[in-house]
C-alpha cells in the first residue's frame, strides 16, 4: 500500500475539513493546532560515517544528508584531535559530545586501583577533547555490575572517583553525562535519577538511550521520570524475537516513537539527539537522518 505524499495528505485533508462545514478557515486552523516539530538537533555517530573518506569529508556527508551534529570519540593522538577540529570547522558541523572509551575496559567501578587510575586518565581526555572541540558533555558509563563487583560497591566506588573529575569539568565546562546500559547497573529511572541527583552538581547529567531501556522499560517512562537532567540523548531501536533480539534501524523495531516524541516534548526537551545505529553509505545515512525527522521531531 503506497504511503500518500503530504501534497496528497494535506489536498485529502482539505477536502475532508470543507466537507464537514469546516472551511479553508477552519481547515486552517486545524493545522496551526497540531504540534509542532521538536527543537532537538539531530546528531550522528562519526564512527558510522564511512572510515574510508577523510575526516572532512565524512564531515561534509554528514551536513549533506541532514544531520547537525557529531558526537566523536575519545581521540589521544592530539594531531588526529586538531584534524577533526578542522574537518568539523570546515563543513560548519559541530562536534557536539564526546562519546568516553576506556569506561567499559577500565570500570570506575572496579576494586583495581590501576584500572581505576586508566579509566579516571581517559576521562580527562575525553574532557579535554570536549573542550577543543567545542562540546560540551562527555559520555560516560560509570559503572559495572559484575562477580567481582557487587551493586552496593559499583554505586559507591563510581561516585567517588567521578567526584574526583568534577573539579576539571567545571573549570572547562563540560558536563560529564552518565548514561544506562547494559552493565547490570542503573535498572530504573528512578535509581538513575537519584544517582545523579546524589551529586549535587550541575556538571554531573543524564544521557538517555532510548533503545537500551527496551529490556527492562519504557523509553517514555524514563524520559518523563530522568526531566531535566538529561542533557543528550542517544537513538537506536531494536526488536525482540523468540530467539532474543536484534538491533534495526529507527521504526523497524519495538520502540513506540511516537510516545517517545510526546515525552520529550512534555519535559521541554531541545538539546541533540545522536543516532547510534551500524554505518553505511549516503544513501543509508540519508534514509536514517530522514527517519529521525519523522519518529523524533515530528516532521511530515
Amino acid at each position: 500500500m503506497r504511503t500518500p505524499s503530504r501534497r496528497e495528505f494535506l489536498k485529502s485533508t482539505v477536502t475532508a475539513a470543507c466537507s464537514a462545514g469546516l472551511g479553508v478557515g477552519g481547515f486552517t486552523e486545524l493545522v496551526a493546532a497540531s504540534p509542532a516539530p521538536l527543537p532537538i538537533k539531530k546528531g550522528v555517530l562519526l564512527e558510522m560515517l564511512p572510515a574510508k573518506l577523510s575526516y572532512a569529508d565524512r564531515m561534509k556527508m554528514a551536513r549533506d544528508v541532514g544531520f547537525e551534529v557529531i558526537q566523536a570519540p575519545t581521540t589521544p593522538d592530539e594531531h588526529e584531535a586538531e584534524e577533526i577540529k578542522k574537518a568539523a570547522d570546515g563543513a560548519n558541523m559541530r562536534i557536539d559530545s564526546v562519546m568516553n572509551m576506556d569506561h567499559w575496559k577500565y570500570a570506575l567501578s572496579s576494586s583495581e586501583p590501576a584500572a581505576v587510575e586508566k579509566s579516571l586518565t581517559g576521562m580527562r581526555t575525553s574532557l579535554h577533547n570536549a573542550k577543543l572541540w567545542g562540546s560540551d558533555a562527555v559520555l560516560l558509563v560509570p559503572a559495572v555490575v559484575n562477580p567481582q563487583t557487587s551493586y552496593r560497591d559499583a554505586w559507591s566506588r563510581s561516585q567517588k572517583e567521578i567526584r574526583k573529575l568534577l573539579p576539571l569539568a567545571e573549570e572547562l565546562k563540560i558536563v560529564i553525562a552518565i548514561e544506562e546500559v547494559w552493565n547490570k547497573f542503573l535498572l530504573s529511572p528512578l535509581e538513575m535519577a537519584t544517582y545523579v541527583k546524589e551529586f549535587q552538581s550541575p556538571w554531573i547529567q543524564a544521557w538517555f538511550d532510548v533503545g537500551n531501556v527496551l529490556l527492562y522499560g519504557y523509553p517514555q517512562d524514563w524520559i518523563r521520570t530522568l526531566g531535566k537532567s538529561i542533557v543528550k540523548v542517544h537513538l537506536k531501536d531494536f526488536k525482540r524475537k523468540e530467539s532474543g533480539y536484534e538491533w534495526v534501524n529507527l521504526g523497524d523495531g519495538d520502540v513506540d516513537w511516537e510516545a517517545v516524541r510526546e515525552a520529550f516534548r512534555e519535559i521541554g526537551y531541545a538539546g541533540s539527539a545522536i543516532t547510534e545505529l551500524k554505518g553505511g553509505d549516503e544513501a543509508y545515512l540519508r534514509d536514517v537522518s530522514r527517519r529521525v525527522d519523522r519518529l523524533v521531531l515530528g516532521r511530515p
